[in-house]
């Protein structure tokens, strides 16, 4: 499964991408929000070996994808969109970015493909997203792609050993502006 968009390939993970998810997942000011890493080697082996035997599962409810620049053929992070409740056709939405695209619109640019591809395709009616209060990146692009802000949810997660608050935003179908 490929998609696209202007600068981007959305294409699914594969052995030989080992490289550069380690990259971007070993940097601990890459992962500093995440709930996991930094990444050892094995880790980022378990997780390209956990996104492939995913990718076959019937019914399939995670659309993981490795993010690749058009201009230079080059794995710089992932996009994905989880069905975390079928019963509702709810998904969750969530990216990583190697930090040295940062600042280019990039995972804007991936974020709402996977929506279009959420809702169009997949039939999702609401995508949601958390990310950390501090995290001022990640909700700017939440805001950039039509999500709205609904709450802020207090030590919900325990992760690196504290407990971690998250806001929570979404977008509903009827909502999302298809360009």
């Amino acid at each position: 499964m490929i998609l696209e968009t202007k600068r981007l390939i959305l294409r699914e993970f594969q052995e030989s991408d080992f490289e550069a998810v380690q990259k971007y997942a070993s940097d601990p000011e890459v992962v500093r929000y995440m709930e996991f890493g930094p990444n050892t080697e094995k880790d980022t082996r378990q997780f390209l070996q956990m996104r492939m035997q995913r990718q076959i599962e019937k019914p399939r409810r995670l659309y993981d994808f490795a993010l690749v620049l058009k201009e230079g053929d080059r794995l710089i992070g992932s996009c994905g969109i989880v069905i975390s409740q079928p019963e509702h056709i709810e998904a969750s939405l969530g990216y990583i970015l190697n930090k040295d695209n940062w600042n280019q619109g990039l995972i804007t640019e991936a974020s709402r493909r996977m929506m279009q591809f959420a809702f169009q395709d997949l039939g999702v009616h609401r995508v949601f997203a958390t990310c950390d209060p501090a995290n001022i990146a990640s909700y700017s692009v939440m805001n950039k792609i039509g999500m709205k802000r609904e709450g802020h949810l207090r030590e919900h997660k325990f992760a690196k050993g504290k407990w971690r608050d998250s806001l929570i935003y979404s977008i509903l179908e009827h909502e999302f502006t298809f360009k």
